[in-house]
């Protein structure tokens, strides 16, 4: 409301909220332009590279649990069989695990594809083959024959480019390759149960450098750039459109004087081929995703960038972390796929779904850690500002943890867990009846699918179904939630999460259209004779 005259005796009035700002503000969001996740089955990363089992070679090689791990390990036609991945790659739904015989593990798939929708499966021998082609400094060394077999299957690739291949070279003696590893401290490259390659040290006495680390780096860029080239394939996209890349996974790469300096970001976006675009790294532990989603929706909103993309790349760490449990309760090994993701952002083109940056949920400093408090923060406060009920979003996407995984390890179903909370925060609102928490459960959760991967579960994973859903109008809006553990870093007990909305695009406005000359004098010719007619009524 635009006022003349003092506070309190005005004289005239003019009803501001009739002039729509159609020049940036509201309408300026940024949209959801396209999704690609990928999956690498790496079966042998499991034994040689998982911490729960490096771990355990320190402390008890004898163990009867490493013992025991090699027969509870999948196949590759197993892990593509397995529905929870099919529907992280595209070709199900997630309601469709809620239709299947369970446990999944138990009911496999019949002649289950490898492509997906929004990615694909790569096998290990493939991945150790793309962890070659996006090393810069000749720290991979693979094996000759092993290099021609691999080979091969990359030309066939039909997203692997010509001049990728010519990256894998022609491939070491196996000889220089044992030296490398007993004489110089080198990881060892294992696939099928044999050496194939090793990652070389990049430093003698740094162990941001080590082999180790190397290895856990490689494999983030690798799956990283996977996701990146599925991006692109899936949606049609002019890689040179992209102008910022942000990475967002939970590994940090650096050396002995800036252990986290970075930047996955423009090594990932190099390989794939975003030549237009700078980047930078986002972390948060889990939260890491949807922090990297707000970022980047700024940058956008602000016009620093026209379209960006958010990824990530996989955790070797995380295989087989609850390991010992699968194989106590005589399970297979669920936790053999490292997990990636890449999301395109770009400008309103009024059709895609858009991301509400006006309504953020955030955890901050002050919130407290109880159940409560978080969801509080994370859920309702940004649906209080806009005027929302907890039944008004469709679909709440937060720790999407495939439950076959962590409820034989004591963990529970951490999805279920997360839409209890919100359903009983909704009946404390007075959304909805006590009695209607199951069925709400029903239809605004989803069983959990994404594996394991600290980052991977948190909330992305149904951003590709959610775009498509608003898009063929089955959903209105989806509300993205991550979380993050800070204390794992022990710079700090404080928990963290933030959240963001998608919407439906309500419809491209002209940009810059503003409001004419002719409108103004029509709401001033209006607040004009409201004027007079008090004066007469005076």
């Amino acid at each position: 409301m635009l006022k003349m005259g003092d506070e309190n005796h005005p004289f005239l009035e003019i009803n501001t909220n009739n002039i729509i700002n159609t020049g940036g503000g509201s309408m300026n969001y940024a949209v959801v332009k396209g999704t690609s996740y990928i999956l690498v089955h790496a079966r042998d990363m499991v034994i040689n590279n998982g911490t729960t089992q490096s771990t355990e070679r320190v402390i008890n090689p004898n163990s009867e649990y490493l013992k025991k791990l090699p027969n509870h390990l999948r196949s590759y036609e197993e892990a593509v069989g397995y529905l929870p991945n099919q529907v992280y790659i595209g070709n199900y739904k997630p309601e469709d695990l809620n239709n299947h015989p369970q446990p999944w593990y138990e009911n496999p798939l019949q002649e289950a594809d490898r492509k997906g929708k929004y990615g694909e499966i790569m096998p290990e021998d493939e991945f150790i083959g793309l962890m070659k082609i996006v090393d810069t400094f000749d720290l991979v060394k693979l094996t000759e024959e092993f290099t021609n077999e691999v080979k091969g299957k990359l030309e066939a690739h039909p997203l692997i480019r010509e001049d990728l291949v010519a990256r894998l070279k022609s491939g070491e003696d196996i000889s220089v390759i044992e030296k490398l590893i007993e004489e110089q401290g080198a990881e060892p490259i294992i696939t099928d149960g044999k050496i194939v390659g090793c990652v070389k040290r990049a430093h003698d006495v740094d162990q941001n450098l080590s082999a180790h680390v190397l290895f856990e780096n490689l494999v983030v860029k690798a799956s990283g750039v996977l996701a990146g080239l599925n991006l692109i394939a899936k949606n049609d996209i002019n890689p040179d459109d992209v102008e910022y890349v942000i990475e967002c996974s939970e590994e940090a790469c650096g050396d002995m004087n800036q252990r986290g300096g970075g930047n996955f970001a423009k090594s990932i976006a190099e390989m794939v081929g975003f030549k237009n675009a700078t980047g930078s790294d986002v972390r948060g532990f889990c939260a890491g995703p949807t922090h990297a989603l707000i970022v980047a929706s700024s940058l956008i909103e602000s016009k620093a960038a026209k379209n960006v993309v958010v990824l990530a790349g996989g955790s070797t760490a995380k295989l087989g972390m609850n390991g010992k449990s699968h194989v106590e309760k005589n399970m297979p090994i669920l936790e053999d796929v490292i997990g990636g993701f890449a999301i395109l952002l770009g400008e309103n083109d009024g059709v895609n779904p858009i991301l509400r940056t006006d309504l953020i949920g955030r955890h901050t400093v002050g919130t407290g850690s109880s159940p409560q408090a978080v969801m509080t923060a994370l859920v309702t406060t940004p649906l209080d500002k806009a005027g929302l009920k907890i039944t008004d979003i469709d679909r709440y996407s937060a720790e999407m943890q495939n439950p076959e995984i962590t409820k034989p390890a004591g963990a529970g179903d951490v999805p279920m867990a997360n839409y209890k909370m919100i359903g009983a925060l909704g009946v404390m609102r007075k959304d909805l009846e006590r009695a209607e928490i199951n069925d709400f459960i029903k239809k605004h959760g989803m069983p959990g699918w994404a594996p394991t991967q600290g980052h991977i579960p948190s909330g992305v994973p149904y951003l590709g179904f959610a775009r498509e859903e608003i898009l063929e109008g089955k959903i209105q809006r989806a509300m993205i939630i991550g979380k993050g553990s800070l204390f794992l870093g022990r710079m700090t007990n404080l928990f963290d999460g933030v959240s963001i909305i998608i919407e439906k695009n309500p419809g491209k406005v002209e940009e810059g259209k503003g409001v004419s000359e002719e409108e103004i004098r029509k709401l001033v010719a209006e607040a004009m004779r409201d004027f007079a007619s008090h004066l007469l009524q005076d």
